[in-house]
């Protein structure tokens, strides 16, 4: 029942994208446009649990309208209750649940089974964030359809990018009829995200059923620090191209109906210091935070330590975004405590006016940023403190590293996803700086050059591959490999 479930939804969204493809391609006039847009939004998010629906249609109705208030008298009191509003819903659905699990009390018993509405960390944040640019003084006259569409556009609603209407409204409105070239950019995007998203399961469940990433922190009760290593950079790579995957999807499908919504993922496997990491990983809510609570908190008082606490309280709240427990706590401010030692060690460069050859400190940045972002992930995904704790400690035994529990297979699926990872960017690379003399005469006759400009050929026929494999491996696995994790959030 769940797969037929999931079949029809998939079927419902694919019919009215196809609709709305269409639509805009033809249609100028913005009233049509909108209502498409939004009638397909409504129909959609009802596919799930229509409670859900009543859950964020309260959510639009009531920030509308303290929206208008705010507009009417841009001071603290609105502003406070419309935050209020929103932390108080968010509350409800999402933290009192867990809350309830642990504790025993006859008031919480009944929030034990609340099902948390798709998409409310995400939608919720678009709502603040309009709060918070109106309370700025920014300009913004959103009709309530218009505001509908903000908070429950289709591509975007479950899982994000988190968007911002200052950025939305301006396309929402727009009376230009979608080109093609976007519809084919958009599908493009679209193909890559399913093969990622296929990638991820595939590392969820292993090559051989039970040899997956998730059975190596759900089922496995020993490892070794070798072990600990394979699963941390293997989930922070599940993790990535699931959440990546989708991403592609969702901007790929907003793309083809001619709007452009933020990106959440830029290359951040080559980040070299923790700062450049957060700009390159979930980049619509890392932005997000550092605009609506970092950088109002840091300018709060003018002292280095209070800009570093602030900072730390900064990713706590990320962490605790994710969800009220004391691992995603801990995992929240241990990458606090990462920035503020990468800031750290940036001072103590200026004021000694010291600094190592360039390429080598570029390469132990890379290096020490991988390790310490994959040691984190641990925090991310284990089922408990406990856990966490064992696994670390088991990165710290050197007898440890003797022996193995996890499947060799498991092993060779990490070193060769990410060793094809690399390639196919180093590749990409390379031929978008031959584009150009693809087209010249001089050099259209290089073998780079005939790649290049053949590259629309190949390249299809690679990717109806990998799919192809990949599939054949995951399909008829009856194995829970974590597909779309952040919905769960």
């Amino acid at each position: 029942m769940e797969t037929r479930g999931v079949l029809l939804q998939s079927a419902c969204y694919v019919l009215l994208f196809l609709t709305c493809v269409l639509v805009l391609a033809r249609v100028r006039a913005r009233h049509v446009r909108q209502a498409v847009l939004f009638a397909s939004s409504c129909a959609l998010y009802l596919t799930w649990t229509p409670w859900f629906a009543a859950v964020l249609a309260t959510s639009i109705v009531v920030n509308f309208m303290i929206g208008k208030w705010l507009q009417r008298n841009p001071n603290w009191l609105p502003l406070s209750a419309g935050l209020i509003f929103n932390l108080a819903l968010l509350t409800v659905f999402k933290y009192l649940p867990a809350l309830a699990v642990h504790v025993s009390s006859h008031a919480l018993r009944s929030f034990v089974d609340l099902a948390l509405p798709l998409g409310i960390s995400f939608w919720t944040f678009q709502a603040m964030s309009y709060l918070f640019d109106l309370y700025r003084g920014d300009e913004l006259d959103p009709s309530l359809m218009e505001f509908a569409m903000y908070m429950a556009f289709f591509p975007i609603t479950i899982s994000g990018p988190v968007c911002r209407l200052p950025e939305m409204l301006p396309q929402f409105r727009s009376e230009e009829k979608t080109a093609w070239s976007e519809v084919a950019t958009g599908i493009q995007r679209i193909a890559i995200g399913v093969l990622m998203m296929q990638i991820a399961k595939l590392l969820g469940q292993g090559i051989l059923a039970g040899d997956g990433i998730v059975s190596g922190f759900d089922r496995t009760t020993r490892w070794s620090g070798a072990d600990v290593w394979c699963l941390s950079f293997g989930y922070g790579l599940q993790l990535f191209f699931d959440f990546a995957g989708y991403t592609h999807i969702a901007v790929g499908a907003a793309k083809a109906l001619g709007i452009t919504v933020p990106e959440n993922f830029e290359r951040p496997f080559a980040s070299t210091n923790p700062t450049i990491f957060w700009t390159r990983w979930h980049m619509s809510l890392s932005f997000w935070i550092r605009d609506y609570l970092f950088f109002p908190l840091a300018t709060a008082r003018r002292e280095v330590w209070w800009r570093n606490l602030a900072l730390i309280l900064s990713m706590a709240a990320f962490g605790i975004w994710h969800r009220a427990s004391l691992l995603f706590l801990i995992w929240g401010c241990y990458h606090g405590v990462l920035l503020v030692s990468h800031r750290v060690i940036q001072q103590w460069e200026r004021n000694f006016e010291w600094r190592p050859p360039e390429k080598l400190w570029t390469a132990l940045g890379w290096l020490a940023t991988a390790i310490f972002i994959s040691l984190g992930w641990i925090l991310f995904r284990a089922s408990s403190p406990a856990q966490a704790v064992q696994m670390l400690a088991a990165t710290l035994s050197p007898t440890s590293y003797a022996s193995h529990f996890l499947s060799l297979s498991l092993y060779g699926l990490v070193a060769v996803l990410t060793t094809g990872y690399a390639l196919v960017l180093l590749v990409g690379s390379v031929l978008d700086k031959h584009i150009e003399a693809a087209r010249s005469s001089e050099e259209a006759r290089s073998t780079i050059a005939l790649i290049a400009r053949w590259r629309w050929f190949w390249i299809p026929s690679l990717y109806a591959l990998a799919l192809l494999f990949v599939f054949l491996i995951t399909h008829g696995q009856q194995v829970n490999a974590g597909q779309l994790m952040y919905r769960r959030f």
